[in-house]
């Protein structure tokens, strides 16, 4: 399974970037790869290639504020989460993402 995922929150420091490796660590942890993009205090950091959100099986953004140039995600599925339940229930998101899609 492949997830792309951009995390954010309003002052755009801790919590987008824990957010960021939590989802990380529990998507290594359950064989799943996993492009996360940062839109932090200081921009756009990792920014996904079309490639790879093509090639994603599911797209999770943050929903705390506005995700930056989201329709590249069009007519994918997309699971709108808190930063703070990223850092969290990473390893349960991304095991009922599995769950749900089948992978």
């Amino acid at each position: 399974m492949k997830i792309v995922a951009v995390t954010a929150c309003p002052s755009g420091v801790a919590h987008t970037y824990l957010a960021a490796e939590s989802l990380a660590v529990a998507a290594k942890k359950n064989n799943v790869e996993i492009h996360v993009e940062t839109q932090g205090s200081i921009g756009i950091e990792d920014e996904l290639t079309a490639e790879q959100i093509k090639a994603a099986d599911a797209v999770i953004l943050t929903n705390n504020i506005g995700i930056k140039n989201e329709e590249r995600f069009k007519g994918k599925p997309v699971v709108r989460v808190s930063a703070g339940d990223c850092i969290g229930k990473g390893e349960a998101i991304i095991k009922k993402m599995q769950e749900k899609l089948g992978k």
